[in-house]
C-alpha cells in the first residue's frame, strides 16, 4: 500500500508552507506530494493569504524534490484549455525528471469560477472527454508528426504536439462517484482510478464498475491502479487525536466514521480493509500543515506498519 501526502491549500497556505510539506514528504518516506486544484476557499477556513495555482507549485516542487511523485487531486477542467495544459503539466514533468502524474476532472465548484471571472459551462463532462483524448493524443503523437482534433468543443490543427514529457507516458489519474460515465471514461484514459473520502463499501462497488468497464472496453481491468482519498487524523492516544481533530474544526467520532483516525493501530487496520477492495494506493488528506509532527508520527507508526 503506497501512502501519498494531499494537501489542500485554498484553505490557507503558502507556497514556502508546501514546500516545507514536501520536503518533509520527502524525508519520511511517503510515495508522493498532491495538491488540490481550487482557487477558493471551502467552508470556514480564512483562506489566507489567498490561492495557490496548482501547476505553477509543482513546477517549484519539481525543482525542490528528488524523488517523490508529484501530483494533482483533481486538476479542473474548467481552469486550462487542454493544448495548453499539455504543454504546462509536461514542461513540469521535464523539470521534475519526470516524477509528474496528472489528475485530471471536469470542475465542480461554480463559487470559485464566479469569484475569479472563470467560465463554468454546463457540459463539463463532455469538454473533459475531449480533454483527455487532446491531452493523451498530443503528448503520443511522435516527435516530427502532427496532431489533428476535431471536437464539439475543442479544435487542433497541424499541432506539432510539443513538448514531450520526461516519461514515456504520464500517469492520468481520473476519479469520482459517478455509476456510469465515470467509470467508461476511467477505462479509456486512466492509468489511475481514484474515490475520493468513500466509505469501504461505496468504494469496493465503484472499483467494481471500473473493472466492468475495463473489461468491457476490451482492457484488463489489472492495469488500472485503485486508490482511496481519505482525511487523516492520527494521535498515539484519545487526547491527541481530539487536539488534532480539534486543529481541523471536525469531530473525532466523524473522523473514524468517515476517514483515517484513531490510534495507529487503528488506522492500520482500516487501510487494511480498504486493501481487501482492491485499493493499492491512499491519498491522506493533511489539512493541519503546521502539524509536522502528525506526518512524522504516521511514517514511523502507521506507514512503517504497512511496509
Amino acid at each position: 500500500m503506497d501512502l501519498r501526502i494531499f494537501t489542500e491549500p485554498q484553505q490557507g497556505a503558502t507556497y514556502d508552507t508546501l514546500l516545507t510539506v514536501a520536503k518533509a514528504t520527502e524525508d519520511l518516506g511517503f510515495d508522493a506530494f498532491f495538491r488540490s486544484d481550487h482557487y477558493l476557499r471551502m467552508g470556514g477556513a480564512d483562506g489566507l493569504p489567498g490561492p495557490t495555482d496548482a501547476w505553477i507549485t509543482l513546477a517549484g516542487l519539481a525543482r525542490e524534490t528528488r524523488r517523490i511523485r508529484l501530483g494533482t487531486l483533481m486538476t479542473a477542467g474548467t481552469f486550462r484549455l487542454p493544448g495548453v495544459l499539455a504543454i504546462q503539466v509536461a514542461q513540469v514533468d521535464q523539470m521534475s525528471g519526470g516524477r509528474v502524474e496528472l489528475g485530471l476532472g471536469a470542475g465542480w465548484f461554480e463559487e470559485e469560477h464566479k469569484a475569479y471571472g472563470i467560465p463554468f459551462p454546463k457540459e463539463k463532462f463532455a469538454r473533459l472527454e475531449e480533454q483527455l483524448a487532446i491531452v493523451t493524443g498530443l503528448w503520443a503523437t511522435e516527435v516530427g508528426e502532427t496532431f489533428d482534433f476535431r471536437g464539439t468543443y475543442y479544435e487542433l490543427t497541424d499541432s506539432p504536439a510539443l513538448p514531450k514529457p520526461a516519461q514515456a507516458r504520464i500517469p492520468v489519474l481520473i476519479g469520482g462517484h459517478g455509476a456510469t460515465r465515470t467509470p467508461r471514461l476511467a477505462a479509456r484514459y486512466a492509468d489511475e482510478f481514484n474515490i475520493p473520502f468513500a466509505s469501504i463499501e461505496d468504494s469496493e462497488r465503484q472499483f467494481g464498475r471500473v473493472r466492468a468497464a475495463a473489461e468491457q472496453a476490451g482492457r484488463d481491468p489489472g492495469d488500472i491502479v485503485y486508490s482511496n482519498a481519505l482525511v487523516v487524523c492520527v494521535g498515539r492516544d484519545e487526547q491527541e487525536i481530539a487536539r488534532r481533530a480539534a486543529a481541523i474544526g471536525r469531530e473525532v467520532a466523524e473522523l473514524r466514521a468517515n476517514g483515517l483516525a484513531g490510534t495507529p493501530a487503528e488506522v492500520v487496520d482500516k487501510i487494511g480493509r480498504y486493501a481487501e477492495t482492491g485499493s493499492r494506493r491512499i491519498y491522506l488528506q493533511i489539512l493541519d500543515l503546521a502539524d509536522l509532527d502528525h506526518l512524522e508520527l504516521i511514517s514511523a507508526q502507521v506507514q512503517s506498519q504497512l511496509s
